[in-house]
Formats: C-alpha cells, sequence, structure tokens
C-alpha cells in the first residue's frame, strides 16, 4: 500500500462516489429482448429477482452492461450470467487480506467496484461483459429486504430504466400477509394515460398480485421512435389490518416473528431541542431550506409539548434559557428567532450539543417537563468540528456521558461532506438514528418527514417477553420507545420440545401508566398458513431472521469497539456467509468468461469508502 498517495486516494473517493450517467448506457448493437422484475412480499419480507436477455445483433463483438438499482437496506443473495449456455455464478467470499488486492486494482484503473452508492437510499449493481456478435447473455440478480413501515405504509420501490423499448417487459409483485391487507397502491413515476392498461392489481382478504406488462407501442415515447418512456420509480405502498393490540405472530418451519404495531395509542407529549448548524457552510440554500422546514415543524407541535432552540457557529446562541412549552407566543418568538439567524463563522458541535442536554437536565431538575413525557435532541449539520473541542472520539465521549441514556439523540446530516460515520455513532450511542439530508431543491421537505416519523411517541420501555423454555436467538427485544406509524419486529427461532402454543407479552409505558399486552397462538395452525409455494420459499422466516440479525449485529457494532466489536462483526460475517448475503462484511466476485471481460467484485459501498479513509489516517495522507 505504500504506493497510494493521497491526492491517488481522494480520486478514487471520488470515483466510488460519483453517479453513474445513464447516457453511457448499451451501445448500439445490444439488443434487450426480454426484462423481468418478479418480487414476492411475504409477511413484510421482499425477495427481488431481476432477469435480463440480451442479444448482441452487431457484427463485432460489444459490451453488454447489466444495471440495476436497489434499496440500499437491500442485500444481494445471488447473482449470475448464462453465456453461450455456460453459467457463470457470483462467489461470495469474507472480507479478510484481499482488501488490499481490490483497491490496488481500482488505483490500477481496473474495473472492480460493482456495486455503489446512487442517490438518495439506493446502490447500484453493474457488470458488464463482452458478447459476440449474434451472442446472448442472460444476467440474474436476486436480493432481499424486510420493508419498515414508515408513516404507516410498507413500500416497496423498483427502478426500471431498461433505456431501451424493450419486447418482452413485465414487473410481477406478489404480496402474501396472512394479517390481511388493510390498503395497497401504486405510485409509477412514468405512468401515462396509455400505460394504464398494461397495470392490472388483482386483491382478496390476504393476498395481492400486481402486473405490469407494457407493449413496445405503450413504452414508446413517440409512434415510430425506439425511445422509451419507461424511466423512474415503481412503488408499491401497503399496510396491514391489525385486529390485536399484543402484535401478530407468524410461523414458519421452526423461526417466527412478531409484528407489534397497536393502534388507538394516546400520543405522549415530548421535549425537543433543535440544534442547528449556522457556520459559513450552511450560507445559501441549506440555511433556507432549514429555516423553511423548522417553521413547518414547529406549527406541528402539540400545544403540550415543550421546545428550544440552539443555533451555533464558533459561538452557540440560545432562543431560550430553558425549554418552554409550545404556546402560539412561544412559537411566533421561535420563529423570529430563526428568521434572524444568519450562517456564517466555524462549527462548535461539542459546546453545542452538551448545552441543548443541560437545557433538558435543568428543565427535568425543576420539574417544568410533563411526567411520562420523551425528550431529545434533533441536530443538524453539513461539517465537521472546527471549533473548540474537535476530535470527533471524544465529542461522542462527551455526549454519551452526559446524556446516560436518558435521552434520545437524532443526526441529520446535510450533503455529502459530512463525516457519517461519526453522526451515526453519535446517534447510535444515545438511542437515536442519525438520517442524511440531501442537498436539493426538497431538502426542507426531507426535514419534515424525518421530524414526522419521530414526532408521535406512543410507547417508552418496550419489550417484548417470551418463555424461556420456548424460545432462542432472539433478536432485539427491547426498544426505548415506539412511535406513531411505525412498527417494532422481533424474531427467534422455536426450541425443538416447544409445546403447541407460543405466548408473547410485551410490556411498556405509556404516559405514567405501565401497559400490558399479552398474545397466545397455535403453533401449528399458524405453520400451516405457509405452505403455499406460490407465495413463500422454503426457510424464508429463517432468512428474514438472519437479515434482521446481522442488521442489528452492525448497528451494535458502530456503538462497540475492541473485542466486543470484532465479536460483534464475526457474528455478523458468519451468518452473512451462511445465508449469502452481500453485507458491509463480505463481497461477491463475478467472473466473465475468459477474455471476455475482467473479474468485478461487488461490496457495499460505505464500507469502501471508511476503508479508504481510515487508511489515509494511517498513512499519515493529512500531515
Amino acid at each position: 500500500m505504500e504506493g497510494l498517495t493521497y491526492a491517488l486516494l481522494l480520486a478514487i473517493l471520488f470515483l466510488l462516489l460519483a453517479s453513474f450517467n445513464l447516457s453511457d448506457a448499451q451501445e448500439d448493437g445490444i439488443d434487450i429482448y426480454s426484462l423481468t422484475m418478479d418480487s414476492r412480499i411475504t409477511s413484510r419480507f421482499a425477495h427481488t429477482t431481476i432477469t435480463s436477455h440480451v442479444v448482441n445483433k452487431a457484427e463485432r463483438a460489444q459490451e453488454a452492461i447489466f444495471q440495476v438499482e436497489m434499496p440500499q437496506t437491500a442485500f444481494i443473495t445471488n447473482f449470475s450470467m448464462i453465456v453461450d449456455g455456460v453459467t457463470y455464478p457470483g462467489e461470495l467470499k469474507g472480507k479478510t487480506a484481499p482488501q488490499e488486492k481490490y483497491l490496488l486494482a481500482l488505483a490500477k484503473g481496473q474495473h472492480v467496484q460493482i456495486l455503489k452508492t446512487t442517490g438518495r437510499n439506493l446502490e447500484q449493481f453493474q457488470v458488464s461483459v463482452n458478447v459476440a456478435p449474434t451472442a446472448n447473455v442472460t444476467f440474474e440478480l436476486v436480493y432481499e429486504e424486510l420493508l419498515k413501515r414508515q408513516l404507516g405504509k410498507y413500500e416497496l420501490m423498483l427502478k426500471v430504466q431498461p433505456q431501451q423499448l424493450v419486447k418482452h417487459l413485465q414487473i410481477d409483485i406478489h404480496i402474501f400477509e396472512p394479517q390481511g391487507i388493510s390498503s395497497l397502491d401504486t405510485d409509477i413515476s412514468f405512468m401515462t394515460k396509455d400505460l394504464e392498461d398494461a397495470l392490472t392489481t388483482t386483491q382478496n382478504k390476504t393476498k395481492a398480485h400486481i402486473v405490469f406488462k407494457p407493449s413496445l407501442a405503450q413504452q414508446q415515447e413517440e409512434p415510430g421512435k425506439p425511445d422509451t418512456i419507461l424511466d423512474g420509480n415503481f412503488i408499491v405502498r401497503y399496510d396491514v389490518d391489525r385486529t390485536s393490540a399484543a402484535g401478530d405472530i407468524q410461523i414458519e418451519n421452526g423461526y417466527f416473528v412478531h409484528h407489534f404495531a397497536p393502534a388507538h395509542l394516546s400520543t405522549l407529549s415530548k421535549n425537543v431541542v433543535f440544534v442547528i448548524d449556522k457556520s459559513g457552510s450552511m450560507a445559501g440554500r441549506k440555511i433556507k431550506k432549514t429555516r423553511a422546514a423548522l417553521v413547518k415543524i414547529l406549527d406541528d407541535l402539540n400545544p403540550e409539548d415543550h421546545f428550544n432552540l440552539v443555533a451555533f457557529s464558533g459561538r452557540v446562541i440560545q432562543w431560550k434559557p430553558m425549554l418552554l412549552q409550545a404556546s402560539k407566543e412561544h412559537l411566533e418568538s421561535a420563529k423570529t428567532f430563526l428568521s434572524n439567524t444568519p450562517a456564517l463563522g466555524a462549527t462548535n458541535i461539542n459546546e453545542a450539543i452538551l448545552i441543548a442536554v443541560r437545557m433538558l437536565d435543568e428543565s427535568d431538575r425543576k420539574q417544568q417537563l410533563p411526567a411520562g413525557s420523551v425528550s431529545m435532541v434533533i441536530l443538524l449539520t453539513d461539517g465537521d468540528p472546527t471549533e473548540g473541542e474537535t476530535k470527533l472520539q471524544k465529542i461522542q465521549e462527551n455526549v454519551k456521558a452526559l446524556m446516560n441514556g436518558r435521552y434520545h439523540f437524532y443526526c441529520l446530516g446535510f450533503g455529502f461532506n459530512i463525516n457519517y460515520a461519526f453522526l451515526e455513532k453519535l446517534a447510535l450511542d444515545n438511542g437515536g438514528v442519525a438520517r442524511r439530508i440531501y442537498d436539493d431543491s426538497d431538502s426542507d421537505l426531507q426535514l419534515q418527514d424525518f421530524y414526522q416519523e419521530v414526532a408521535n411517541p406512543l410507547l417508552t420501555k418496550v419489550e417484548f417477553h417470551y418463555p424461556d423454555d420456548a424460545v432462542e436467538q432472539l433478536t432485539q427485544d427491547s426498544f426505548r420507545v415506539f412511535f406513531k406509524d411505525s412498527e417494532l419486529v422481533v424474531a427467534g427461532k422455536l426450541r425443538s420440545q416447544v409445546l403447541d402454543l407460543l405466548s408473547a407479552q410485551v410490556r411498556g409505558q405509556s404516559n405514567t401508566q405501565d401497559v400490558n399486552f399479552q398474545t397466545e397462538v397455535n403453533i401449528m395452525n399458524k405453520e400451516k398458513v405457509f405452505q403455499d409455494p406460490k407465495y413463500t420459499s422454503h426457510n424464508f422466516m429463517e432468512r428474514l431472521w438472519a437479515y434482521l440479525t446481522i442488521q442489528q449485529l452492525l448497528e451494535k457494532a458502530v456503538s462497540a469497539s475492541g473485542l466486543k466489536q470484532q465479536s460483534l462483526e464475526d457474528r455478523a460475517l458468519d451468518l452473512s456467509l451462511n445465508f449469502s448475503f452481500v453485507t458491509p462484511l463480505t463481497y461477491m466476485v463475478v467472473n466473465p468468461p475468459k477474455g471476455q471481460g475482467q473479474s468485478q467484485v461487488a461490496v457495499k459501498p460505505v464500507e469502501i469508502v471508511k476503508y479508504l479513509l481510515s487508511l489515509v489516517n494511517q498513512l499519515g495522507c493529512f500531515g
């Protein structure tokens, strides 16, 4: 690695973060004669297969490119190419020593990276292979994801971008939800009146089938021209029936999943301190959009909520010395404060956060906050600290020590020039989450959407309990807070000597009252529900359990260090390899036929960037 210079590392980072130019798509002569997208959703777990058949109609060899965009939360589980009747499968490996090999290959300009970040919550998978004249290739990619309930809906998104007319193009989405489907709709960004006939939806109580099969004429931008109008998002949103306040338990082949989202609970009052970066880098659209979003957010506060504003650059300015109730008078005063907040100066993140936490401490000490309320700090920043305490680890330690598990901390990072790993650890250490806000024309709406996710807490200190002799290998079973229109999910394995019935108890606090939800299900009856192979694949629930376990292990590893961190990553790696998931700890090698292209590697892109940044620090490239 000695030959890697700082400039070269920055060049690599730029290439990895750059968006793929769609105009560089398939060359003339490569014809996509079939493209199918098949998603099968069972109990919120989606299994998606994308298959593309292409042929080279040119008189010379051409490069065929297979390109798919998928959610960042999805794990690739399989990829293969069939070239001249021979199958070339992707090979999954655990990340160890080969990292340096592939980074050096990137530095030499070899085309090895085939999975990269492309825009909001998306990753792009792209492979290429040389195709002889008249020859054909079949590409097939499979990925899986657990759909998360946000703002009352589950969402499946497929990116449709064939970039040419396709003789046979079909999207099939099967949904099977034993709880019952309460709502279902599609949102297709490229939909036209002519395309409406290509979309059909059939639905009964528990199953739905959505088919989109446009003809060549319906795909055409204009009659007689080869350009396609199919370029955008194909989104399905749905929700399920909830008859039991204790949630719904499903069981398949020795594993269970418990979905908990009780309705008709009263919203808890909240105490929130907004910590707003007004340093010079926020000048222009960023601070303007931040102000616009916060004005809307303030209007959404409930009268019983308490709030305060902290604006910071090199100095920290408080709107008021303590939290105040969200009265009309106080809200108007806060809006005036926001309008008089210019963006200039340095960035003192540490002091701003600590002042916000001390505000909550002081208000709590004086018993000015409602009993049973939820307290949180929401930080919005676009850069690293440049004044006061600037050591990131020290800031994390300071905040964690002062919060001491009593409050929730949410970090919103504006744009790509931020150390997202720093914000992520800061949030996860303190009972919250981090979110990237994209510096686009709708950044104010992104901020408002995030706030709506945490605006209505319903329960705190939520714990799931099952008989010790009935279950094992549980995923996370305790949660600090449950928000309206979201869902808590627990999965696990049934012990072999389990009885006929599985009981569950969910405990939490609503205001100052303890609440207790109980349910009991017949294991054999629940198993029968998933015996229709049309809507399920064998062991799908075990894969759901593994997916959720890996996600949670990786999240815990962010907040851990040393041997504990290594242990968490080792467990996540073992599961990733056992279930063939491309995760931040694994990578997939695709080897095309000899002489028809280079080996290509799929690696979760965020980890490559983190690795390069750590490498820069190790080599002392900044000094």
